[in-house]
């Protein structure tokens, strides 16, 4: 079956199989090519006739993931000029009503895609949830502090994917007053920044950040040193018009040279200090305070602004950091007299590892440096915007824990996703051959309940009680005030 709607743009037409119906490369802008790639995003041309949605739409120009990580969870690589589009999966287009999850892929801010098997919505269709993925702008396109630029235009596409979603969604069986936005890992921070944007009012319901941190935004100076040296490594000068003057191939291999200088040699002197802090030399470009949708970091601009605070998820997997460590062989490096000088070269003060030994016995000093970063990098940024939101509105806070059958990942980054989705046939090279199909029931029907009407299952966190609800097997459990010492000597830390 082949059902055809009609969007502001035109006539498209998708494809039926198994009672979930998919849309799938659907523009909601304009191509962002040339010197469109560094205005604000404008509407997609209309068409005429009916254009054809049953195809993956092409990805933001991107590097493949190094071999370790591609050989975990891919890369992407769509190519084509119409990468500002969405994919909706719907139990029925003719319904209304519908409870709406809109996805925003992680990748660092320069990788990624909506495309990826893991994020197919057909289960949440399946579930009677109409599921939008979006892309928007990464790299150089999206995030580089440039002069004659908007800032944060990745951000901007993002909004608005949101207007287009609120604009057509009842076109495909969704409620427009019923949208959930969620995101993992860049995703996630992009949602923070999303809640603590004014511009976003009344674009969303509900949200869920995965494995994201609410403090990340880059001073804007420190945001142009970047990007100084991107035109450098260019030959250029740190422009809107000479930059709009390549093409991806070129930005794409300056942003490489670039995020390895900064990884290989994280000096705040030479990069600014809130590239580093923020960074954590994984990431070279991110959103940045532009005083417009990114006022300060999100966890402060949510603390001056609670009313913008909405019914939120929250979470983390319980061993984050090891993703980037375990499978390019990082982690084998780190023995017990490297650790203070690996904790701090990344500004934290080597003492904190007595803490986290004492709790973990018999750990590694892999496993201590692994457990420190998760902290640092996910898993404090997570509570601290949690907190900031539970002042207004109902909050709730997850660790997913159970670990992978790969050898050394434990409960890493990316590995929830699958189980979120309930597509975890298409995640073995992550999860291992046997990933536990009750967990992914679990967890999959919590965010389905979530975004039907706000329902979690498990207590929720506040101020004065912090709950989480661990998800592992044989069982689940919510613990109040997860590792408190481990927490409260990170802070200590990196004061």
């Amino acid at each position: 079956m082949e059902p055809v709607v009609t969007i502001t743009s035109g006539a498209i037409r998708g494809r039926t199989e198994a009672g979930v119906t998919r849309f799938l490369g659907v523009p909601f802008a304009a191509a962002p090519v040339g010197p469109r790639r560094f205005r604000l995003p404008e509407a997609a041309p209309a068409w005429d006739g009916v254009r054809e949605a049953t195809e993956m739409g092409a990805t933001c120009a991107q590097s493949p993931y190094p071999a370790p990580i591609h050989a975990l969870i891919g890369s992407d690589g769509i190519p084509g000029d119409e990468y500002l589009n969405a994919n909706v999966w719907t139990p029925d287009p003719a319904a209304s009503g519908l409870p709406v999850l809109v996805w925003i892929h992680g990748g660092a801010f320069v990788r990624g895609s909506n495309a990826r098997a893991i994020y197919d919505g057909t289960a949440f269709a399946r579930d009677g949830v109409v599921m939008v993925g979006i892309n928007y702008r990464l790299g150089v396109s999206g995030f580089a502090e440039i002069e004659g630029a908007p800032s944060n235009r990745g951000l901007h596409d993002q909004i608005f994917a949101l207007r287009w979603v609120r604009e057509n969604i009842a076109t495909f069986g969704g409620d427009p007053g019923n949208v959930t936005i969620f995101g993992e890992s860049a995703g996630a921070m992009s949602v923070a920044a999303l809640i603590a944007a004014p511009q976003t009012a009344g674009l969303f319901r509900r949200a869920i950040m995965q494995s994201g941190n609410g403090a990340i935004a880059a001073d804007p100076e420190d945001a142009r040193t970047v990007s100084a040296a991107l035109a450098a490594e260019l030959g250029i000068a740190p422009t809107a018009e000479d930059f709009a003057k390549l093409g991806p191939e070129q930005l794409r291999t300056a942003q490489n040279a670039v995020a390895l200088a900064l990884m290989t040699d994280p000096d705040p002197e030479r990069w600014g200090r809130s590239v580093i802090q923020f960074g954590g030399g994984l990431m070279s470009l991110f959103p940045v305070i532009d005083n417009d949708i990114v006022e300060g970091p999100p966890t402060e601009v949510l603390r001056a602004h609670p009313e913008r605070a909405v019914p939120l998820i929250a979470g983390t997997t319980a061993d984050e950091f090891r993703f980037f460590t375990v499978p390019a062989g990082l982690a084998a490096a780190i023995t017990t007299e490297a650790l203070p000088f690996v904790l701090t070269r990344y500004g934290i003060d080597p003492a904190v590892a007595q803490t986290y030994s004492a709790e973990r016995p018999g750990a590694t000093a892999a496993e201590i440096f692994n457990a420190v970063l998760t902290d640092m990098s996910f898993r404090a940024g997570t509570y601290d915007f949690a907190e900031a939101n539970a002042t207004t509105a109902p909050t709730s806070v997850y660790e997913f824990a159970w670990p992978t059958a790969l050898p050394g990942l434990g409960a890493c980054h990316v590995l929830e996703i699958p189980f979120v989705f309930d597509t975890i046939d298409a995640a073995h090279s992550l999860t291992g051959p046997t990933p536990p199909q009750s967990l992914a029931d679990e967890i999959h029907a919590a965010w389905v309940g979530f975004a039907t009407d706000g329902t979690v299952g498990w207590a929720p966190f506040t101020t004065e009680e912090k709950n989480v609800r661990v998800f592992d097997v044989p069982e689940s459990a919510t613990v109040t005030d997860l590792r408190p010492t481990e927490l409260k000597a990170l802070r200590q830390a990196i004061a």
